[in-house]
């Protein structure tokens, strides 16, 4: 599912009449934190030292040689499946029904001059209505929501070319396509080890911030599978960075995965993330899980059918070739690249990313709060 890539994307292309209206939705305290970003934050979150001295891969893994190092990555890929069992066990099945009635109704008061009447012909109408309303609807609004996982990419893809020194995004164009950046823009959110009680159910998150990649928006992309800790965030940024850094030598292989429409991968992300917590909790919590297992398998086959309805993410010549000798190196992302009114709509929401000068200031320390003295009584 694709569902934080393209709320992500939205924001950056967000119309001046829809942000305003978010805006106002907003509370004063909403408003700073989302304008409160300096730029020493930045560039304590870009560095390229040892954060780890067990680098490893979760993975998926779907290529690893020596010219470029290729992942999954998404957001929220647990959750695949959950728009597909909608879409397949309820909004088809409906508008299906409906259309099949409605042309029923049609077809007899064509051809069944007897039974015809005023009543009959009411009655088409009203489910005429009510099929072509599901359709329109289905069209204006749950179509976007269906291509989160069906009828798109199977995954989105992430490609580290040591060689080149750059880092490819494979996305939809409603999440905002292809792109590349030098791999020295890349932040890493997998960097601090007071972040480990906070990462549990996180994914490593990779940022290229407008002020080192030059366009007028924020890019991001999250890694591989959900950890159990910030040291598993840690370990899978410090692989991908010794590798880019060092070499695949640097770094242990890889077991790898496959991109066909596996129905492992589809069952098993819905535990990424859970070994730890499973193995520490108790015998009750164990039980409930079992009792639920129907969940798992329903879900879990909605996962594999959207992997079955999606195709093979296929990248464009150049970044396939980018590495090989004589081969040209793909030009880095620029405002340039996208349609007119993409342009100016990202433009229009630069300011959303903008940088405080110097550091950020430190947190007055709060004063102790003076007790009450109690009230006499006389």
């Amino acid at each position: 599912m694709y569902l934080i890539e393209w709320g992500f994307w939205r924001m950056a292309t967000q119309s001046e009449s829809a942000r305003k209206s978010l805006e106002l939705e907003m509370t004063s305290a909403e408003k700073r934190a989302n304008r409160d970003f300096y730029q020493s934050d930045l560039e304590e979150e870009i560095h390229f030292q040892t954060v780890s001295e067990r680098p490893y891969a979760r993975g998926p893994v779907f290529a690893f040689n020596e010219i470029f190092l290729e992942m999954r990555c998404g957001g929220s890929e647990e959750k695949r499946g959950l728009i597909t069992l909608a879409t397949l066990g309820g909004i088809a099945p409906a508008a299906l029904i409906s259309i099949i009635i409605t042309i029923g109704f049609i077809w007899l008061d064509i051809t069944d001059h007897e039974t015809r009447s005023p009543i009959t012909i009411l009655t088409t109408l009203i489910m005429l209505s009510a099929s072509a309303t599901i359709i329109y609807l289905y069209s204006k609004y749950g179509v976007r929501l269906t291509r989160l996982e069906m009828l798109t990419s199977r995954h989105l893809l992430i490609r580290f070319n040591r060689k080149t020194q750059q880092v490819h995004l494979h996305r939809p164009s409603y999440c905002g396509g292809i792109v590349t950046f030098p791999w020295k823009t890349t932040g890493s959110t997998g960097i601090y080890p007071e972040d480990d009680s906070l990462s549990v159910g996180m994914r490593l998150g990779l940022v290229w911030h407008p002020s080192r990649t030059g366009l007028p928006h924020m890019e991001m992309a999250f890694v591989g599978k959900q950890g159990q800790g910030g040291s598993e965030l840690r370990d899978e940024w410090e692989f991908i960075r010794r590798y880019m850094e060092e070499g695949p030598h640097a770094v242990p292989r890889p077991r790898l995965s496959t991109q066909l429409p596996s129905p492992i991968q589809a069952f098993s992300a819905q535990f990424e993330g859970l070994g730890r917590f499973f193995r520490k909790s108790s015998w009750l919590f164990k039980l409930a899980l079992l009792m639920v297992w129907p969940a798992f398998v329903i879900i879990g086959t909605a996962h594999w059918v959207s992997l079955l309805l999606c195709w093979r993410p296929r990248w464009p010549k150049v970044i396939r070739e980018a590495g090989l000798p004589g081969k040209p190196v793909p030009s880095p992302t620029t405002l340039s690249d996208y349609p007119p009114d993409i342009q100016e709509r990202l433009l229009a929401n630069a300011d959303r990313w903008q940088l405080k000068p110097g550091k950020r200031p430190e947190k007055k320390p709060r004063k102790p709060r003076t007790p009450k003295k109690p009230k006499a009584f006389v």
